[in-house]
């Protein structure tokens, strides 16, 4: 045999009881070594992030469900939900067009994994195109060949095969509108059959009032939240115009300034309190995929912190970020256990929001939730 032969050998044998000993015991859990997704407990997979791992390790791949863990029985704008930032902007995403894409992508996932991981909240960017509704990464307000991913039907009826099969589930659309068309948007949810679960605007609170319950809105089937950022299709279409009903920091890098939280010029101040919903971005304008365990990571946190004061002292109910599965272990799903425990109890983690938790997180008793 020789030296080559030796030595892929060698090889193979090494790399072989590497993966022997990752957790011989008992499935991998959070930050520990990992050669694949097999090794790694429910919840996690493996992951490497080039700026901060000297080898892959298991991080979190799905969000604590709150509604599962405490209850469903509080206002909608009492909770957080995790949001993906162009969710339909996915690597990979099939050519519709017969011409190459040449855009951005900001997603690793399909939609229906999205949201099967605990997503709640999809940020959508709608165009006039080919006669139809689509999704398009584009400029302008114009769809092209090349920044075109795919009718819109196509995703939205992904969302409404996850509303149908998990019936106490709420899902909220966040629209970056560019539809011309003459009802179009309507028309388009309506045929991916999506109008049973709609929740109307007349619901919607002004004036900075209490959202309805959860539980309600899950009785009533009223489980799906559209917004738009045309004003008019409020009153024409029904469609909920976002910045009546909630307020929202810099997206891109503009958002992502250590210490500073402005608010996007559509918006009105964050600490806007007659708008009972909070989105706070955090993803960078040129999405760098192999940086984005960081920015999910540490990043994300002290950002929500630093919004808190400008949103008048309010924790987020939406955080939006690109790649939701990248981190350096619990990433954008620690964040948003972050903010539903403070939402909730004012701990530092929903699970220490549990009466009886055992959790490390600091949380004084008298606010632990039966």
């Amino acid at each position: 045999m020789g030296f080559s032969q030796n030595w892929i050998l060698l090889t193979v044998s090494v790399i072989t009881a590497a993966s022997a000993l990752a957790c011989p015991s008992e499935p991998c859990k959070l930050l520990d070594k990992c050669s694949s997704d097999q090794d790694c407990k429910d919840g996690l997979y493996c992951f490497f992030c080039i700026e901060d791992f000297s080898s892959s390790k298991c991080v979190r791949s799905s969000a604590t469900s709150q509604f599962k863990l405490l209850n469903n029985s509080l206002p909608f704008n009492k909770y957080a939900f995790l949001t993906t930032h162009n969710a339909f902007a996915i690597d990979g995403y099939p050519i519709h067009t017969g011409l190459p894409r040449l855009t951005v992508t900001n997603q690793e996932d399909t939609v229906t994994q999205q949201l099967n991981n605990g997503v709640r909240a999809l940020m959508l960017d709608t165009y006039d195109f080919r006669g139809d509704v689509w999704l398009c990464h584009s400029f302008k307000g114009h769809c092209y060949d090349y920044t075109a991913f795919g009718p819109a039907i196509d995703t939205l009826k992904e969302i409404e095969a996850f509303l149908s099969a998990n019936p106490s589930e709420i899902v909220t659309i966040i629209l970056e509108d560019y539809v011309q068309a003459s009802n179009g948007l309507t028309k388009v949810f309506t045929d991916a059959g999506l109008m049973k679960y709609w929740f109307p605007v007349t619901k919607m609170p002004k004036n900075g009032k209490d959202w309805p319950l959860v539980s309600d809105m899950v009785k009533n089937n009223q489980r799906l939240l559209v917004f738009t950022s045309i004003k008019s299709k409020e009153e024409s279409e029904g469609i909920a115009y976002q910045w009546n009903y909630m307020v929202e920091n810099q997206y891109g890098d503009g958002g992502m300034h250590v210490g500073s939280c402005p608010n996007r010029a559509e918006s009105s101040s964050l600490s806007d309190k007659s708008k009972s919903l909070v989105l706070v971005n955090y993803f960078r304008t040129i999405p760098m995929k192999e940086l984005t365990c960081i920015d999910n990571s540490g990043g994300l946190i002290n950002m929500l912190h630093t919004c808190y004061g400008p949103a008048g002292n309010r924790w987020a109910n939406f955080v939006a970020v690109n790649y939701y599965k990248r981190s350096e272990g619990g990433g954008s799903f620690q964040a948003v256990d972050t903010l539903n425990g403070k939402l909730l109890c004012g701990c530092d983690d929903i699970h220490a929001c549990v009466l009886g938790s055992s959790s490390s997180i600091p949380c004084t008793a008298q606010n632990k939730l039966q």
